[in-house]
């Protein structure tokens, strides 16, 4: 069997299991989930582990973003994942970026990591 990690279903599991703790209305960036994951994984190895997820998932991959605070989905998917964070109260400026100082998630499941209401 091919030793790859972009199928180490391991990985892809700790990936999800990081996403499962981002609360609602709140969003990390594809980096962000790498570094917390570890293991020399980057940025598009959890794109490729969030786009594996099948539909009905529980894990709330709308809730992982670029760096920059856009949705990198295009078409419908991104459309979805824009709906779905706007039903979480997850703010798009005018340039359709969520500001990170406001809605991003510090790694916290704690209670005091809600967004403000500015």
């Amino acid at each position: 069997m091919k030793d790859d990690i972009f199928n180490d279903r391991s990985t892809n599991q700790r990936i999800y299991d990081l996403v499962r703790q981002i609360p609602p209305g709140r969003v990390a960036s594809y980096g962000q989930i790498a570094r917390m994951v570890g293991g020399g994984i980057g940025p598009r190895q959890v794109g490729y582990a969030l786009a594996a997820l099948k539909s009905g998932t529980d894990v709330p991959w709308q809730r992982v973003i670029n760096a920059k605070g856009h949705i990198s989905l295009p078409g419908i998917g991104g459309a979805i994942q824009r709906h779905l964070l706007l039903e979480e109260g997850v703010q798009f400026d005018e340039n359709d970026r969520v500001d990170f100082d406001r809605f991003g998630w510090n790694g916290s499941t704690d209670a005091d990591n809600r967004p403000s209401n500015d």
